[in-house]
């Protein structure tokens, strides 16, 4: 396991905020040189502390601002039910994030779409063909009071 020292941090920190920024700029604001810069990104991504570099969309600007939190209950949770379901959740699309729970229900997704009619859709045509859901309960997002995405070191 990689140790991160303070300027790992800090270089995770800025990274989080805008990963566009250049070697050249973040190794000004960490005064380190740019090679120096470049060495521990890749270090970082070696060791697996970076897995990945990506575009944030606006979800109004394309179109896909219906945000949906679907508890999902199965009929048993024995280890086929549960590898079956997972494998089959992976393929959709219009879900971000699928979490194993502990509580009343056994999974919890995040669902995107424009709106209602493309959720009842995707409820109808999609989720619900799932084997093994006993049952589902979905909640719609009002208000997005926080949402990131970076992790505070």
């Amino acid at each position: 396991m990689i140790q991160l020292d303070p300027i790992d941090k800090k270089l995770l920190h800025f990274l989080q905020k805008d990963s566009k920024q250049t070697n050249k700029e973040l190794s000004h604001k960490l005064n380190l040189s740019v090679t120096a810069v470049y060495e521990r990104i890749k270090k970082l991504e070696r060791g697996g502390i970076i897995s990945k570099h990506v575009a944030l969309l606006d979800k109004k600007k394309v179109h896909k601002n219906f945000v949906t939190f679907c508890s999902i209950k199965l009929v048993q949770h024995s280890k086929d039910y549960v590898i079956d379901f997972e494998k089959q959740v992976t393929k959709l699309d219009e879900v971000l994030e699928c979490y194993h729970i502990s509580g009343d229900y056994d999974y919890l997704l995040k669902v995107i779409v424009a709106d209602m009619d493309e959720f009842r859709e995707f409820m109808v045509k999609k989720l619900t063909t799932i084997s093994h859901i006993g049952s589902t309960h979905s909640a719609f997002m009002i208000n997005e009071v926080k949402h990131t995405t970076a992790i505070k070191m």
